[in-house]
């Protein structure tokens, strides 16, 4: 049966254009209808419009009905036997069909013989089915669907008027309200029937419109004097005295999604919200009690000012409701106090507050009973992870630039609660206020420590938890006590209780930094000693949570100590060799993270027999026992790309088999990609990701010792394919790897350059830039690299390019630092190889190019980038005349020019002006320079 034909029935055109029914002839049927009446359609609500009841004369055959209603029927049961995946597929089958929606729709709405939960599964069948055919649906059926929808938000039933409103929010992400006038009109008779089934229905519906698509209440709808927002908003604020506290939930929480787009319904009834807020604040429903906080959160977020003639008012409201009894009202009481010093106002509005506010923080910061982590925390480190504790892990692809990606992740499990809330708005307290809170907290904090007996456990946590929390903002007043307060958390790696070893550990990673600094003072090597030993003790724990937590804060010391950690090489990695062959799936990638840290820390420390013959056979072990598609092979390739870049040319006894292992890993994700019933695997780009990643970590580690690896093999295609990827992560891999080859062995690139170049340089078109900053970096880099190795054989894309970087520098405020460097630099490099293509159009980009060469650090890219604007000097000295105080200024910002030969060719450029520009022109040029400016320039004699 063709898809355009429908279960049983097609409109046909009568010639007064009313659309009439016919039914086909069905083999061996009469022409007439089943003797089993359709179900009586139940009476409509007297509330909605007769209008809108009688639009479609479509009709249901009994037997598409009956089918439907037991597919569904066998779909919802909870019983084995039924084949869900048969089941799905006939409804997959019946989806075909242009008026299968028409089914749902009727059976949802009308079905009254049939149960709630059958015309419930319709109904959630028929919002998901709309979201994809709904714009393709007949617009007859389409208004068939709509008219059916409206009656039911009067409906007995509250779950039947629940997924109502749920289907009519999506109806309305996909065609708007103009599209459906009836609707408002529906919503408007329903608010103000005061039969509290329309209300709530209508209430329901609207929450979820406000929800999902909050502007399209705040747009001019064809033929309504006002926007919908004008209309709804007096009705929502009358709600919030309604005795229902179900209405005053939905009207609350419908206009708070209006405070960030703030229209100016909303605006101009500020008061009137605001009053609505301070009469809801003591309401007795929590849920209420929350929206209440949480439109106050908001408020201080975007609009503090409409807050600030009644901040005391809402700061002695929020400090009662953090002590709710209701955890989750406490909860988001407690975002405030972050939200509030994030909006920058003046701390000393809540300076007066502090010693009542800090000790309610403290009380909350003790595990609560039905905390997960408690029933978590007993879990020993020999019973197997269970899938659901493999939390989705996100690999980040390299960048390569001054930007640092933050993916710090202090806290190891993700629920968000009332104990990690206060702890980390204690955290922002303490960067506000410094050390000023310290004789509130810390009597308290000793008085938690002090407490004994195994009932106080919490107690005594929450004190640590709180010590950490402090750690970066009242480190000046605590500093002269760190010996003391790492002394006291030494032994409590020790406790008894696990959840007090792991937050010993958190804590004491918090203060690492300054744990390193004390290295040289006297005693402070043995305190470091004392703190690493005591990580390396806690990272052999046989608790699951100790060891993640051990293993995390020893990453952190590992970072903060480096080259420190020199002296105690192997007892480190022989614990973390152990941890290796003792932990579940889960904190092993903790491991590998710890064991990467520790390579990128030390560097070619490692590079010695006795460290590689502890670290390397159990690593390799687990590399082998590991399939292709595995996905815990992601973090040890991780591991390997740091252990790479560390080990230099002394990783190339291990480099072959990883080299092509990656090959082989990228050629078979590239075939899954296209068909991935015969590559045997799932498509998974992160595989590519990391195997991109590495590969790169190869080429910085062996230079051009990769170079006999390339020549083997399909490298260059596959790398090619991976830069015209579709996916972004994939081509920001495969730049990084692009302009890492370039360095090494641009050799092999050379049959398909032009390609390469062509791919990178499509990168760098403003479109793609705003989609993908960091393709576009590593792209800009690349091109980069790939210029002074190839020199004059970039030259057919140099004007291409260079059409791209001028206006990223043009436009440099608000893009990524990183972008503007590379871009600069790359200018530079073309300009060195090709000075006759570029020079002519110095003039137009001189000054932002001079301005972001004078933000660069002195490096060996920022000579290649000075060496290209003496090289288009020489070609065209007029065009930068009207641009020299700003290329002076580039001048000046070198601290050295090692470079001999590139010092004197700087000399010469500014010689030459000197004499070029007589009659004081050049003496008025050098005045317009800031003094510290002049005397740098004085190096070169001018």
């Amino acid at each position: 049966m063709k898809q355009s034909e429908g279960l049983h029935t097609k409109i046909t055109q009568k010639h007064n254009g009313a659309s009439i029914i016919e039914r086909p002839k069905e083999r061996g049927t009469s022409n007439h209808l089943h003797q089993t009446p359709p179900p009586r359609r139940p009476p409509r609500s007297l509330l909605i419009p007769v209008a809108m009841a009688a639009t479609a004369t479509w009709q249901p055959q009994e037997q598409g009905f009956k089918e439907i209603c037991g597919l569904l029927e066998q779909q919802i049961s909870h019983s084995s036997s039924a084949d869900k995946a048969q089941i799905w597929q006939h409804l997959q089958h019946y989806s075909q069909f242009p008026d299968f929606n028409n089914y749902l729709a009727f059976i949802f709405s009308r079905a009254e013989g049939t149960s709630v939960e059958v015309r419930q599964a319709a109904g959630l069948y028929l919002k998901n089915n709309l979201r994809s055919t709904y714009k393709s649906l007949l617009p007859a059926y389409q208004q068939y669907v709509k008219s059916e929808l409206l009656p039911c938000l009067g409906a007995a039933d509250r779950h039947i008027r629940s997924t109502a409103g749920t289907i009519i929010s999506v109806v309305v992400q996909l065609g708007g309200v103009s599209g459906w006038p009836e609707l408002l009109q529906a919503l408007v008779t329903c608010l103000d029937s005061n039969d509290l089934s329309h209300m709530e229905g209508a209430m329901d519906a609207l929450s979820k419109i406000c929800e999902d698509i909050p502007q399209v209440l705040d747009a001019e709808v064809p033929g309504l004097a006002e926007r919908p927002i004008n209309i709804f908003l007096p009705r929502l604020f009358r709600f919030f005295q309604s005795p229902h506290a179900s209405l005053r939930k939905l009207s609350l929480g419908s206009v708070n999604q209006y405070i960030m787009l703030m229209p100016t319904a909303l605006y101009v009834s500020m008061d009137q919200y605001l009053q609505g807020l301070f009469i809801l604040s003591n309401d007795p429903n929590s849920e209420v009690r929350k929206l209440v906080c949480a439109a106050f959160v908001q408020l201080i977020e975007v609009r503090p000012s409409f807050l600030e003639p009644h901040l005391r008012n809402v700061i002695e409201y929020m400090l009662q409701v953090n002590k709710d009894t209701d955890d989750e009202v406490a909860l988001e009481a407690c975002e405030f106090w972050s939200a509030y010093c994030d909006a920058q106002l003046p701390p000393e509005n809540l300076r007066e507050f502090l010693p009542r506010l800090i000790p309610i923080l403290l009380s909350n910061m003790a595990y609560a009973d039905d905390d997960e982590s408690l029933v978590e925390a007993e879990e020993e480190g020999s019973q197997p992870d269970r899938d659901q504790d493999l939390k989705p892990r996100f690999h980040v692809s390299r960048f390569h630039g001054s930007d640092e990606i933050d993916d710090d992740d202090d806290d190891v499990v993700n629920t968000w609660n009332l104990r990690k809330c206060s702890a980390a708005a204690l955290d922002i307290l303490s960067n506000v206020f410094g050390d000023e809170i310290l004789p509130t907290l810390m009597p308290i904090v000793q008085a938690k420590l002090s407490t004994g007996g195994d009932d106080a456990w919490k107690e005594r946590e929450a004190a640590v938890l709180a010590l950490g929390a402090i750690g970066e903002g009242c480190i000046n007043g605590l500093y002269p006590h760190l010996a003391e307060i790492v002394a006291f958390l030494i032994p409590l790696l020790d406790d008894k209780f696990p959840l007090i070893r792991s937050i010993s550990c958190w804590t004491l990673s918090r203060f690492s930094k300054f744990i390193v600094q004390g290295i040289g003072h006297p005693k402070g090597y043995d305190q470091f000693d004392s703190v690493l030993m005591g990580l390396l003790r806690r990272i052999l724990d046989d608790n699951k949570r100790v060891q993640e937590a051990a293993c995390s804060a020893f990453a952190t010391l590992e970072e903060e100590a480096a080259e420190e950690l020199a002296p105690r090489l192997e007892i480190i990695l022989k614990h973390l060799m152990l941890a290796f062959g003792k932990y579940q799936r889960r904190n092993l990638r903790i491991v590998y993270d710890a064991i990467g840290t520790l390579a990128e820390a030390v560097g070619g420390e490692l590079n010695q027999p006795v460290y590689l013959d502890i670290l390397m056979p159990p690593l390799i072990e687990k590399w082998q026992q590991l399939s292709n598609s595995d996905k815990d092979l992601f973090p040890l390739l991780e591991c390997f790309t740091s252990i790479a870049h560390a080990l230099g040319t002394g990783f190339s006894q291990f480099a072959e088999p990883v080299f092509k292992r990656c090959i082989n890993i990228i050629q078979t994700q590239q075939f899954a990609k296209a068909d991935p019933v015969a590559a045997g695997v799932q498509y998974d780009k992160e595989f590519i990701v990391c195997s991109l990643d590495l590969l790169s970590g190869l080429a910085e580690g062996l230079g051009s010792g990769i170079e006999s690896l390339v020549s083997q093999c399909s490298l260059r295609d596959l790398l090619l394919h991976c830069c015209v990827d579709d996916a972004p992560d994939v081509r920001q891999s495969a730049f990084a790897l692009l302009g890492d080859l370039a360095r090494v062995c641009p050799i092999h690139l050379h049959p398909r350059l032009s390609e390469f170049l062509e791919a990178a340089a499509k990168q760098l078109e403003i479109s793609k830039v705003k989609e993908a900053i960091s393709v576009a970096n590593n792209a800009c880099w690349a091109i980069g690299e790939l210029a002074v190795k190839v020199r004059q054989e970039v030259s057919p894309i140099v004007l291409t390019v260079i059409s791209c970087l001028v206006p990223i520098l043009q436009h440099a405020e608000g893009l990524n630092k990183s972008l503007i460097e590379n871009s600069a630099i790359t200018l530079g490099r073309l300009a060195w190889v090709c000075p006759e293509l570029v020079s002519p159009h110095m003039e137009h980009f001189m000054q932002p190019w001079c301005t972001a060469l004078s933000m660069i650090r002195d490096d060996v890219e920022k000579e290649d980038a000075f060496r290209g604007l003496c090289a288009m000097v020489k070609a065209n000295p007029s065009g930068a005349l009207s641009s020299l105080v700003n290329m002076c200024t580039a001048i000046a910002s070198w601290h050295e020019i090692r470079s001999e030969d590139l010092h004197n060719e700087v000399c010469q450029v500014l010689h030459g002006y000197k004499q070029m520009l007589r009659n004081g022109a050049w003496d008025q040029c050098m005045s317009a320079l800031e003094p510290p400016i002049k005397e740098k320039l004085s190096k070169y004699q001018v």
